[in-house]
Formats: C-alpha cells, sequence, structure tokens
C-alpha cells in the first residue's frame, strides 16, 4: 500500500465520508453520453438533465476553483468539468484528496468546453473505491510483460488495447456459438474431472478423489465425450472445451488452453473442412469486418476455400522426397542429415510427421496413422487418414480435425498399441478405455469432428505474438520470496507451500 494513499484515506474519514462506497444508480455509460450529447457546441451547456456516471480516474488537474479530471468505465472516457461554484465545498474538499486510480461517481448536466471537450458538468461527486495503491506513472506505458500478466488487472486498467484483444475474443466465441446454433447443433458440457483420460495425445494432470478413492485425471480434451453423445443420437454437438495438458510453456503452448470442438453424425473429414473454413471466414467478418488480416508480417486470407496439401505432397513439394515411398531407415537417415528435431522417431509416420513440422502449408490432409491414432483411415492406404489440420501463415497450427474410428473393433487395436507405447513409457500415449469402446459397440454413426483452438484463433485475429497476449490469467511461476511469505498469513501460507 502506498503511504500518501494511506493518508489520503484517513483525510477522507475525517471528512466523514466512507471511502469504500456502495453501489452508485448510473443512468448512462460514457459511450451513450459521448454518442448522445456529441453535436453540442463549444461553450454549450445542458443543465437540465440528470447524468450519472462512474469510473476510475485517469487524469487529474486543479486550477484554483476548477478542477478536471478523466474518468473511464467499460464503454469509453470523459472528462469532468468540476467548479468549486456547481459543488458542495465538501465534495470540492473530497476531490482535492482524490487520485488518479480512483473511483468515483459523477452526477450532473454535460457541457462542451471552448476547446470542444464534451464533459460532465458536475454537480456532486461521489467516492465509490478509494485505490490504496497508486497506479504506473506512465500511463500508457506498463510494457513489463512480467508484470503485465501477473497482474492483468492492471494491465487491463493501463492498456486499452488489451481490453479490446478479450473483447474480441468474446466475440469470436459467441461467433462460432451462434454459426453452428442457426445450423442445428446444440451446445453441451461434459466432464472436467475424468477417470481415463483421452482424446488426444498429451501428458495429463493427475489428482485424487478422496471420497471415491480413486485417481482422477483433468480433461486433455472433450472428444471421447462428445462421441459418447453421438452414439446416443444427438447428431449435432459441440463445446467450447477448457482442457490441460502438463506440458511446457511457450509462445503457441499454455497447460489450460480453450478449444472448440463439434462432433457432426454422417458426415466426414470433406464435410468437416467446409466447416470449419465458414466457421473461421464468418468470425472473421462478424468480429474483424474483413477476412484478410495481418499477423506478425504475414497476411492471412480466411476466405473460402482454404489451399488443401496432403502432408506427403507438401514433403515432396519443400524437400523433394517422396516419404510414402521411402523405407523407415531412409527416413530416419533423411532426419538425421537434416538434423531435424523429432521426439519420438519410433515409427514410419512419426518421422513423416517431425519431416513436415519443419515447414507449413494452410490445410494439411492426410496425416499418418502413427499420429493419428482416432483417425479413420485412408480407403487408398490405411497408413494414413481423413484427418487434416489448420496452418496459418507463418507457421502457426490452429486446427485438428478428422473423419471419427466407427469401428469398435478396429478402434480396440489401436487402444492395444497405444496402452503398450504407454507401458513402454510414452507418457503421451491413449490409454485403453473400455467404457468408450462399450458405447462403440452399440453402433456410432460415421462421424466427423472438428476442433479449434480458441487461444490460437484469437492470436491471429488480433495480431499477438504470444498466446499469454490472449489468455486473461496465463500459467505463471509462483513467486516465493521472502516478502510474499511476510504479507501472507499463517494458514495461507500453509495452503500455497505445504506441497511445493
Amino acid at each position: 500500500m502506498d503511504n500518501e494513499a494511506m493518508k489520503e484515506l484517513e483525510d477522507i474519514r475525517k471528512l466523514g465520508i466512507e471511502p469504500f462506497g456502495r453501489k452508485i444508480d448510473r443512468t448512462h455509460m460514457i459511450s451513450e453520453v459521448i454518442e448522445k450529447y456529441a453535436g453540442i457546441k463549444p461553450n454549450e451547456k445542458i443543465e437540465d438533465v440528470k447524468i450519472v456516471v462512474a469510473g476510475r480516474m485517469t487524469s487529474k488537474r486543479q486550477h484554483g476553483r476548477l478542477s478536471f479530471t478523466d474518468i473511464e468505465d467499460a464503454s469509453g472516457k470523459i472528462q469532468l468539468f468540476i467548479s468549486a461554484d456547481n459543488v458542495s465545498e465538501k465534495d470540492y474538499e473530497l476531490f482535492s484528496k482524490l487520485n488518479i486510480g480512483d473511483i468515483i461517481g459523477a452526477e450532473g448536466g454535460v457541457i462542451k468546453t471552448v476547446k470542444g471537450e464534451l464533459s460532465i458538468l458536475v454537480k456532486k461527486i461521489t467516492l465509490l473505491t478509494k485505490a490504496l495503491r497508486l497506479l504506473p506513472s506512465q500511463w500508457y506505458g506498463l510494457k513489463d510483460v512480467e508484470i503485465r500478466y501477473r497482474q492483468r488487472y492492471l494491465d487491463l486498467i493501463m492498456n486499452p488495447d488489451v481490453k479490446e484483444t478479450f473483447i474480441k475474443r468474446s466475440k469470436i466465441r459467441e461467433s462460432i456459438s451462434n454459426f453452428l446454433k442457426k445450423r442445428g447443433y446444440i451446445e453441451v458440457e461434459t466432464p472436467i474431472l475424468q477417470p481415463i483420460y483421452g482424446g488426444a495425445l498429451a501428458r495429463p494432470f493427475v489428482t485424487h478423489h478422496n471420497k471415491l478413492d480413486q485417481v482422477m485425471y483433468l480433461r486433455i480434451s472433450n472428444e471421447m465425450y462428445l462421441k459418447r453423445l453421438i452414439v446416443g443420437g444427438l447428431e449435432k454437438v459441440f463445446e467450447f472445451s477448457t482442457d490441460f495438458r502438463n506440458e511446457g510453456v511457450d509462445t503457441t503452448h499454455n497447460p489450460e488452453c480453450v478449444i472448440f470442438e463439434a462432433m457432426t453424425a454422417y458426415s466426414d473429414y470433406k464435410d468437416g473442412m467446409k466447416l470449419i473454413e465458414e466457421i473461421v471466414q464468418n468470425a472473421a467478418k462478424e468480429v474483424l469486418g474483413k477476412t484478410k488480416v495481418e499477423y506478425q508480417g504475414h497476411e492471412i486470407d480466411f476466405s473460402v476455400p482454404w489451399k488443401r496439401l496432403k502432408m506427403t505432397d507438401a514433403i515432396k513439394e519443400h524437400f523433394g522426397i517422396d516419404a510414402v515411398k521411402m523405407s523407415k531407415e531412409e527416413l530416419e537417415d533423411f532426419v538425421k542429415k537434416k538434423n531435424l528435431n523429432v521426439v519420438k522417431g519410433v515409427r514410419k509416420g512419426e518421422l513423416i510427421a517431425a519431416i513436415f513440422e519443419e515447414f507449413v502449408a494452410p490445410e494439411i490432409i492426410h496425416l499418418p496413422r502413427d499420429v493419428s491414432p482416432l483417425a479413420k483411415p485412408c480407403k487408398d492406404n490405411p497408413e494414413f487418414t481423413e484427418r487434416f489440420e489448420m496452418y496459418a501463415a507463418g507457421g502457426m497450427e490452429f486446427g485438428n480435425n478428422y473423419t471419427e474410428i466407427n469401428d469398435p473393433i478396429y478402434l480396440r487395436n489401436i487402444f492395444k498399441e497405444e496402452f503398450k507405447r504407454g507401458t513402454e513409457g510414452d507418457e503421451e500415449a491413449h490409454p485403453m478405455d473400455e467404457d468408450f469402446l462399450t458405447a462403440m459397440e452399440y453402433g456410432m454413426p460415421p462421424t466427423c469432428g472438428i476442433a479449434i483452438g480458441l487461444d490460437r484463433l484469437t492470436m491471429l485475429f488480433t495480431d499477438s505474438p504470444s498466446i499469454r497476449d490472449v489468455i486473461l490469467f496465463p500459467a505463471m511461476k509462483l513467486i516465493k520470496s521472502a516478502k510474499d511469505e511476510k504479507d501472507m498469513g499463517d494458514e495461507t501460507k500453509d495452503n500455497v507451500f505445504r506441497n511445493n
């Protein structure tokens, strides 16, 4: 807490004013005042109206018996014109004790100054919250990335563009939801806490349910539950799924992420490609008012149709090799010569995927079976699958989609392969899921699943270089300094630090 702010707090209390007030009945959002009265002339006053606004003080200027402050609410910013002749002596003295960051209400009419600035002509001031910490001195200059991510509330106060990013994120989600609902899809909720994780190749977070006395997992995907709903006769379903993947943190990965996923019965990956293109194009038009965006120096055009390319054709185009005809040993030799980053490198399909990841293409189809355990094999070559991913110019993958396997016997064999890989140390292998196989044995119609990473799509729409820029509260390492422990009560310290 700031010492000067504490002194101001005590001075305000001496005036008989409570520094932490209660609700105020606003008549207008600031943007509504601006829209309604923007047309009045300089030096014109309108006093026979009652306007009540509220917001945070972002500036303060006092000139004898005339003072000015800007206040900001969620909709915009406006100047308050405060004359000692128009407010009570107590209110004017109160204003002298206020500072940037305090939250106040103001009642009055409107005036446009000689310089043409629309203002509230204040008759009454109400203190709603006294801020006990001063905002950083450079109002538009909060640049420290560490502070911005750890103290997002401060970032939102200081940087207007940040607010706009998260408003756009909300609108993207709303656009996708409305688009699908108009086409007969229903939004559902599936378990976050799961007895068996699955639906993606990722390492899970593990926890324990005390009452049931069993291990539980935070979901890495909602896919297996959406497919259960398809079995149950819900033919078009979708969900915005908060997933948890126990992996590294970088510019495109956060352990907690939001993925939109939809399942459509009686369809395949070709239908999915058309649907996902339409979803993204529509969102771009509704949220941005255009289909072309600039992302980190690359122009991206979301208008349909998008370029489609087989993964092996993309490799041939880029490297000049035919990965389909090459043996596993030949691919291993190629990977070694190119010094490519191969995490597993055990199976041929994984080597092909590793080679591909060295470059990008807009929409890649027919990914290898070895890296697509839940995707239906291609008719003409079962070593590849009816799966596609979307890549934006510059290299970001932002969606994973495929025709679902609906043969429970074939899927059981896939699960057995994955289970064996898990016992051999592959922490991302898919577990055996007997309950899901039981559901499949009742019959699942041909189905396509589509998914878009909401975080990454928001990055593309807002030209944000890091996933942390589009997640309100990204994962951060806990600070455990001596000061932190001093500021915490004993009980809190025990809860926070006992397992670290």
